[in-house]
């Protein structure tokens, strides 16, 4: 079933295909953190349900965080909600935005300004012996690193930097170069993209939403928390089909050139799209496979459909 356009769905219909821009507190892990946002938000659709107020065919089987957070870090965390987790993928191509504390073990020397400026560019990391990862030698771009404040013995960074670096081993490595030795203090998420820090909602935030809609039978603060599925994927290229190759879509066809309402120049596109209906639904991601102006042919071969 192709769905309404994001502006008109009901909040039972945002809770299965939604995302919250949650600010993580600290101390619970980003999975338990998670695993609480999903039983808060299945538990108020099925009570919606049962007391009528929302369709029977909608669920939310699972919650996914975009991008780990461990549990003493802050910040921001997208949490994908019900069939929004498909989408999950999509986060791997955006920049992550941190503010960390560099925690000196000798006063900050004169050139930590011109040092840290080093550190910007592609550097090599292994990851920590407690990742999930394999501990082989990898890059990581650092976009921009930023020193804005030092006192004695601490340095506040700002870092935005390629998904997958390890803020830790940045400032450790960071502690050597200096010649003082450092280590990662407090570590703050302020962005992963598409989301940053001026739209978040703590968990105090969620809680009060889902019990105004319930009990009170006010949507509005719901609908300020959570936001529809297309919101985490607005960093993406976009590409528009007609409803007919969208229902095709839905049957997991690919999709061809006559079906192409519009779409990115080859050039603009590095690795996935996302593919919309004209109400700007989104219906899938998929890669780029052919020319969108030729009169036939595959153009889009689907990477996950979401509808």
């Amino acid at each position: 079933m192709l769905r309404d356009a994001p502006g008109e769905r009901t909040p039972a219909e945002l809770l299965a295909f939604g995302v919250v821009n949650l600010d993580k507190p600290p101390g619970p892990s980003a999975h338990q953190v998670a695993a609480w946002m999903r039983d808060a938000t299945s538990d108020a659709l099925e009570e919606a349900q049962s007391a009528g107020r929302a369709r029977e065919d909608l669920e939310i089987d699972g919650v996914a965080h975009a991008g780990t957070l461990d549990p003493k870090v802050t910040g921001c965390l997208p949490m994908l909600l019900g069939d929004a987790t498909r989408v999950a993928q999509a986060f791997g191509h955006g920049a992550k935005e941190y503010v960390s504390v560099l925690e000196l073990h000798a006063d900050a020397p004169s050139d930590l300004e011109a040092v840290v400026s080093e550190f910007e560019g592609d550097l090599y990391q292994k990851p920590p012996r407690k990742s999930a990862v394999s501990r082989r030698l990898r890059t990581r771009t650092i976009h921009e690193l930023e020193v804005l404040e030092v006192e004695q013995r601490r340095a506040l960074l700002r870092i935005k930097c390629e998904p997958g670096t390890y803020i830790r081993k940045l400032c450790h490595d960071i502690g050597l170069a200096l010649g003082t030795g450092a280590h990662m203090g407090h570590l703050r998420r302020t962005a992963t993209t598409p989301f940053d820090d001026t739209t978040l909602a703590t968990v105090e935030d969620v809680t009060d939403a889902l019990a105004f809609w319930l009990d009170d039978d006010d949507p509005e603060p719901l609908r300020d928390v959570v936001s529809p599925a297309e919101r985490a994927l607005e960093h993406l290229p976009k590409a528009t089909i007609a409803p007919s190759a969208a229902s095709e879509v839905a049957e997991g066809a690919p999709i061809y050139a006559p079906g192409v309402i519009d779409a990115p120049d080859s050039s603009d596109v590095d690795d996935i799209v996302a593919i919309y209906t004209p109400n700007d639904a989104v219906v899938a991601l998929a890669k780029m496979t052919g020319d969108p102006d030729a009169e036939s042919g595959e153009v889009f071969a689907l990477e996950r459909v979401l509808v």
